[in-house]
């Protein structure tokens, strides 16, 4: 058994899909910090930590369930047809359609709280206790289950080893509570990369929102909703980090021009 699985064909498929589980997940852990920034700030490390800890678990089951049930979940489950629009739902297309959905209303609530005017000047280094610990975590393992369906389906694709599959998703896993915690004082210390977060969340549920409808089939007026492409997500998702750390630089820049101009004002003329 040990010797089967020690195979250079699984041991190759398990650092890809390690590989893929960690970058992918990326959006997910994205997700939890700030899902967890919304407890009480000294339970936030507690949330990050159980929340991706049980999130593994409901990862592995779910692989384990989409392996016995892929065609139910891939199969249709109900449609309508109209003049200007139609589309045909499966298992698979509503999740990712609610997630997307979710997510983009997330982000702009977020973004939306980060801008009013309230809130400028509370000097706040945590957002507003609005979530027990119990509510977040649920969100957090509900969320789970979306950001994992797509990469659960392209493990699938690469090996039916659900060993191997399970193996890469502790893995990536372990790796995502290593890194919580410095993604989490990262953006405390640097609260400007915080909307910088939010768009690239933002982001993410544009393209799982046109990934779902995809998946649905969906069309209105004769043009049917096209999925973005994976290589154009990470262009934009690079050109945004790229845009704000030289928007930080310049900014940075600025604030000293200013204060040698406050310091020695013959400098100006």
């Amino acid at each position: 058994m040990l010797a089967e699985l020690l195979t250079i064909e699984n041991l190759t498929t398990l650092v890809v899909l390690t590989a893929l589980e960690t970058v992918l997940g990326f959006d997910n852990l994205l997700y939890i910090t700030i899902e967890a920034k919304r407890v009480a700030p000294d339970r936030q490390a507690f949330v990050r930590r159980w929340g991706i800890i049980l999130a593994i678990g409901l990862r592995i089951v779910l692989l384990f369930v989409v392996l016995h049930m892929i065609e139910a979940f891939q199969e249709s489950w109900f449609g309508f047809a109209t003049e200007w629009a139609h589309g045909s739902f499966s298992g698979h297309s509503l999740i990712v359609l609610a997630g997307g959905l979710f997510l983009i209303y997330t982000a702009l609530k977020e973004i939306h709280h980060m801008l009013a005017v309230e809130h400028v000047g509370e000097g706040r280094a945590t957002g507003p206790v609005t979530r027990s610990v119990a509510s977040a975590i649920t969100w957090i393992l509900l969320m789970n289950i979306v950001f994992s369906f797509d990469t659960v389906l392209s493990a699938i694709a690469l090996s039916h080893n659900f060993i191997v599959m399970a193996a890469a998703i502790i893995i990536s896993g372990t790796l995502m509570v290593l890194l919580a915690d410095g993604v989490a004082a990262f953006l405390r210390k640097n609260r400007m990369y915080e909307v910088l977060g939010l768009f690239v969340l933002l982001l993410v549920g544009i393209m799982l929102t046109a990934e779902g409808g995809h998946l649905a089939h969906l069309a209105f007026f004769g043009y049917e909703i096209e999925p973005l492409q994976k290589a154009t997500f990470y262009f934009v998702l690079a050109a945004l980090v790229i845009v704000d750390v030289l928007q930080g630089r310049y900014q940075k820049k600025l604030q000293l021009e200013k204060a040698r101009e406050i310091n020695d004002p013959d400098v100006s003329t």
